[in-house]
């Protein structure tokens, strides 16, 4: 008993820490009973937050799964029900996972023979597919994500089309989308039309129509060939077509830049083994054509023969009212003789009429919201600014004397109306008002022509008096990235009274500056 109680007298190890603890214990005890009033005790917090800690729920990835169902599945073809055979090569496969595709479904659910049988040779008719093609989209049907390179994505979608994979054919789309440059747009747009990929087309069109003319390149306008060789080229001569007769499409310096590039275009279809730089090819389509002329003693307008044929519906499109307004580049049009007289005398007249009603007819520019006309024959020109700085220009050619000053300065665009500095006295108006109609777009692009930042002031009426200037865009300088591409569309006069619209249907939006 001795011991027992000396265990009791005798303190045992730590028990002075215990002690300590007990009190310690008491005293949180009792300062949580007086502060229970006040706020919440924070050992409950504390245990609150543990419970909360327990209960929530950890995933974690299971990573080998779909690496397992892959590669033992559909790589080994272990416990396969069905053996596929295409372009002589053959998959070991499984009817649940090949029920994915709306092929393969319609296929097995159906009253086909196909449907009971255990080895299926598939029949390909598009020469696009291939059998890496097939690999990768009987291996998408047993895997979450595709890899899909831009180089194999005309391949992959093909079979995709045939194989009803919508997933799939929205994913080759995306790809497509996010690749386009001067070496795969024409690609893909035939391959998006083949496929009906209508958001590709669209994408491939806005490309074109930034980049056609703004980065001019050899091997490009050799794809968009003139419908000479077949069913692809016929398809890129249509969509040049589009390209020429857009008020979209980014127009350098002036209408007489989409002419001359068309004449590079054409002399390009008619010599594809050319090769040299872009500084040589107008040099040599100006001196292909004056050797034809001369060796073949040739006066018949170039569009009107057999070799020229063939591009007359593209040209069609020129907007030659804006070229004739200035002699150098109608003396040019009357040299090259590519053109059919008679193009060219009913764009005179309409010219002189148009001429003759600023002057005697008092018609000082649109006055009415007409869009329709604006798209179909506005003014085409632009700019390219290499760097920042502060830049004045003025597009050449006679507008019915409206003298239109361009500003860029401190990341501002201006409009002035000049009347006080001319070359001769009847080449500016001395109106107190002019109007025009107009839209001013930017943008930069990257290395592939895709657009890093651009602005439009959409479509606009303005009112300007003598020597008025008009702040256009205001710029912000985070967004701006140098060279900067300016293209902008001017209508000057109204269209003739007879194809005028009833004012009574239209929203007028006159912009007055004061």
């Amino acid at each position: 008993m001795g011991s027992l109680g000396s265990r009791f007298q005798s303190p045992s190890p730590g028990s002075d820490e215990a002690s300590e603890g007990t009190s310690t214990g008491r005293k949180h005890s009792y300062d949580c009973k007086k502060r229970k009033r006040n706020a919440p005790c924070d050992c409950e917090s504390e245990h609150e937050e543990d419970e909360g800690l327990l209960d929530t729920p950890r995933r974690k990835k299971l990573k080998s799964t779909s690496k397992y169902i892959y590669q033992t599945l559909f790589l080994n073809g272990e416990n396969s029900d069905i053996r596929i055979c295409a372009l002589g090569q053959e998959w070991n496969l499984h009817k649940v996972y090949l029920c994915q595709s709306g092929y393969f479904s319609s296929m097995f659910s159906g009253s086909w023979k196909e449907s009971n049988m255990m080895e299926i040779n598939l029949e390909i008719p598009d020469q696009n597919i291939d059998t890496e093609a097939l690999q990768v989209v009987f291996g998408s049907l047993y895997r979450d994500d595709v890899l899909i390179k831009p180089s194999r994505v005309v391949s992959i979608l093909a079979a995709a089309c045939m194989l009803q994979l919508d997933g799939l054919i929205q994913q080759c789309g995306e790809t497509m989308k996010e690749n386009i440059s001067s070496k795969t747009v024409c690609g893909f747009y035939a391959c998006a039309m083949m496929y009906g990929l209508d958001s590709v087309m669209k994408k491939c069109l806005e490309w074109l129509l930034n980049n056609l003319m703004t980065h001019q390149n050899v091997e490009l306008m050799k794809e968009l060939g003139s419908g000479e060789k077949g069913n692809h080229e016929q398809l890129q001569s249509e969509v040049m077509e589009q390209l020429i007769q857009s008020s979209d499409l980014f127009v350098m310096q002036v209408e007489m830049d989409v002419y001359t590039a068309l004449k590079k275009w054409m002399f390009l279809q008619l010599n594809p083994s050319w090769d040299g730089p872009i500084k040589q090819l107008l040099a040599d389509a100006d001196a292909w054509l004056c050797k034809r002329r001369t060796d073949l003693c040739e006066k018949e307008p170039f569009l009107n023969t057999e070799d020229g044929a063939s591009f007359s519906s593209v040209f069609k499109h020129v907007r030659l009212q804006y070229i004739i307004n200035d002699l150098a580049s109608a003396r040019n049009l009357e040299r090259d003789n590519i053109l059919p007289p008679d193009w060219l005398t009913s764009v005179y007249k309409n010219q002189w009429f148009a001429m003759l009603r600023t002057e005697f007819d008092n018609d000082i520019g649109p006055q009415e919201a007409n869009k329709e006309e604006f798209e179909l024959s506005s003014m085409r020109c632009g700019r390219k600014l290499s760097k920042d700085g502060d830049y004045w220009w003025r597009w050449t050619g006679f507008n019915f004397g409206f003298d239109l000053l361009v500003n860029y300065t401190n990341r501002f665009i201006v409009f002035k109306r000049n009347t006080l500095s001319q070359p001769c006295g009847g080449a500016v108006s001395l109106q107190p008002r002019r109007h025009l109609a107009y839209r001013l777009r930017l943008a930069s692009f990257d290395s592939r022509g895709k657009p890093i930042c651009s602005r439009s002031t959409g479509y606009q009426l303005l009112t300007l008096e003598k020597d008025q200037e008009y702040v256009v865009m205001n710029l912000d300088s985070r967004l701006l990235s140098f060279p900067l591409y300016i293209c902008c569309n001017f209508m000057y006069t109204s269209p003739p009274s007879d194809s005028r619209p009833d004012s009574s249907e239209q929203d007028i939006t006159l912009r007055s500056v004061s």
